[in-house]
């Protein structure tokens, strides 16, 4: 049997991750022991590996996340208060299917952003869209939008992903009308689609912190309803890195 046409032709159908595994069973003698059903088997699932890798990769690109962070490197030292059981359970994903929130707090510096991309990655490599927004710059590029003609698309794309991330919520003040983008926002996803959302301020500062007070309880009512509450403690994580860093020996030099 020509075996090299095969190949061929499974490359140029964009099948080449079963011609290399077709190669692969070609190179080794001990697969002649299986069936023709079972080295088929293997040459498809090597197939259907490579296109769940693709598409991961696709989610974890569109996704834009500010951090490279997983939920494996998290740090569970005792001064940071997180509970890892909790953690744990919110990286299988369950939250996401239930259309809940994740509202993480805490002083700047602590992780929070880390650990909001780490459970985001961790939706992503499950199969989940998701998609990453600092509030200021997202709040500035609706604004723009309005003018430009993106709106919609831009306000579909945010209320489509299935985990959304609001980075540093209340970092400045927001205005009459940023808060009535925050409200669209999460209104179209409210009790559809799961957030994220991080700030320095504890939850229960976030009314004070809005300008409208009738805009604010309906912001809070939204995202506070079947929530997850992880207030982050501790001291700046990058403060931690920096002396470190500052700890390790200077280098030998001749």
């Amino acid at each position: 049997m020509l075996t090299q046409p095969t190949i061929d032709k499974l490359n140029t159908m964009k099948l080449s991750a079963m011609a290399k595994a077709f190669q692969e069973q070609l190179a080794t003698p001990d697969m002649t022991a299986l069936s023709f059903e079972e080295r088929f088997g293997l040459i498809v699932d090597h197939q259907l590996t490579e296109l769940e890798n693709r598409r991961m990769q696709n989610r974890l690109k569109t996704a834009k996340l500010r951090l490279s962070a997983c939920v494996e490197d998290l740090d569970f030292s005792p001064d940071r208060g997180l509970d890892r059981a909790q953690i744990m359970a919110l990286a299988t994903n369950r939250w996401v299917g239930g259309r809940h929130n994740i509202l993480i707090t805490g002083p700047t510096g602590a992780g929070k952003s880390y650990l909001a991309c780490a459970l985001a990655q961790k939706a992503c490599r499950d199969g989940h869209t998701t998609l990453y927004q600092r509030v200021p710059r997202l709040l500035s590029d609706i604004a723009v939008a309005r003018h430009d003609g993106r709106y919609r698309s831009l306000m579909a794309s945010i209320a489509k992903c299935e985990v959304l991330i609001l980075d540093d919520l209340l970092i400045a003040p927001v205005s009459h009308e940023e808060q009535k983008e925050l409200l669209e926002i999460i209104e179209e996803r409210y009790e559809r689609k799961a957030t994220i959302v991080t700030s320095q301020l504890p939850v229960k500062s976030w009314h004070g912190a809005m300008q409208d007070p009738t805009l604010s309880d309906a912001i809070l009512d939204r995202l506070v309803h079947n929530a997850y509450i992880i207030p982050v403690k501790g001291d700046s994580m990058r403060k931690k890195k920096r002396l470190r860093l500052d700890r390790q020996p200077a280098p030998v030099t001749e």
